[in-house]
């Protein structure tokens, strides 16, 4: 459907800013990341959060005591569900009618998308590639409970109608920014895999996971999108590596020494024609994102970048397969540390690109 992408170490951001104005942020991004302009999600609206942004249109929501959940007890409940699976295969069926659908993102909590659209629209050529996000299966699964606490992920039939809802909101997304022609990069946003292996996930396995993954990459694929899997800490890589995924993005700064462990994949990986999004920005602490410099930051990626090489990747390859991103969102920042970061993100995707 779109051109192909050819990254070459364009910078790429993740997803969320400490602002309360859409418009403002996106006119931002395009200050910071013209080539790749994403909607952005404003964590200080609630609405906004990795989950609350996509709980509405699952089956038997309710909210009480400020808080939401699924009651799988409630006398509806039953109907509910039955509603949400013919909703699914209607949507399925007849992707045209996704936009008016409970798995598209409403007015309220769209705005970012609204907001990005509007720039699109004023763009006299097309960018690059255009970025959305969902948030992801795992994460969601295990951020959504029922009525007695217990994480939807350890009820098969809600945790299917959530990798569905999510996966039919990606094609919606896709859809709905393919207006300038170009690429449409979907990242799905796993931060709870962080916690596999752990005592916290030890119940849920990697085949579990998998099928979940790649039920969402395989929805973005279907119309013609670009899948992107973003892990902000350490988790086993090959789990991710392998999920189908085009776009692999992790914690270049902090979890190099993990990753990089996996190199057969990583070969693999790349060898498929396939991208890694390195998160060399740091994130997480305020005195790494004050100490660091565009100078130390491509130091530090040109190090690892030879250890990458050292798996018997061509250089040339692998700077082409490549985009540069902060190591995770930086919404949970003040302001003037979130902007570091961008300035850092696009002004060290320069210099690299520069000494190409």
């Amino acid at each position: 459907m779109f051109q192909p992408l050819k990254p070459d170490c364009l910078p790429l951001l993740i997803g969320s800013l400490p602002l309360d104005d859409h418009p403002a942020a996106s006119r931002l991004i395009m200050d910071y990341t013209p080539a790749i302009p994403l909607w952005i999600q404003l964590p200080v609206f609630p609405e906004e959060g990795m989950v609350p942004q996509f709980l509405p249109g699952m089956p038997g929501v309710v909210k009480k005591g400020g808080k939401a959940f699924i009651d799988t007890a409630a006398e509806s409940f039953d109907d509910d569900l039955l509603s949400f699976f013919e909703d699914y295969m209607t949507a399925t069926e007849d992707p045209d009618r996704l936009p008016a659908s409970r798995f598209a993102l409403s007015e309220a909590t769209g705005k970012g998308v609204a907001a990005l659209l509007d720039t699109l629209g004023r763009l006299e050529k097309p960018p690059v590639a255009v970025k959305g996000q969902v948030t992801g299966p795992v994460t969601f699964c295990t951020g959504v409970k029922d009525q007695d606490g217990r994480a939807i992920f350890y009820n098969e039939t809600l945790r299917d109608a959530a990798v569905k809802r999510l996966a039919l909101n990606a094609r919606w997304q896709i859809r709905t920014l393919s207006g300038p022609g170009c690429p449409v990069i979907i990242f799905i946003d796993e931060p709870a895999l962080a916690g596999f292996g752990s005592s916290e996930l030890i119940s849920i396995s990697k085949e579990e996971i998998l099928g979940c993954l790649q039920e969402v990459v395989d929805a973005i694929h279907a119309d013609g999108g670009l899948a992107g899997i973003h892990v902000c800490a350490n988790t086993d890589w090959s789990l991710v590596l392998e999920s189908g995924a085009d776009i692999v993005n992790f914690d270049a700064y902090a979890y190099f020494d993990r990753f990089i462990l996996y190199g057969p994949q990583i070969r693999d990986f790349l060898a498929s024609g396939r991208f890694l999004a390195w998160g060399i920005v740091p994130t997480l602490k305020t005195e790494e994102i004050e100490r660091e410099t565009v100078d130390t930051l491509h130091a530090g990626w040109q190090e690892r970048f030879r250890q990458v090489e050292a798996l018997g990747i061509a250089p040339a390859a692998i700077r082409s397969q490549s985009f540069i991103t902060p190591s995770c969102g930086v919404g949970s920042l003040t302001l003037d540390l979130a902007m570091r970061v961008l300035t850092l993100t696009r002004d060290l995707s320069a210099a690299i690109r520069n000494a190409i």
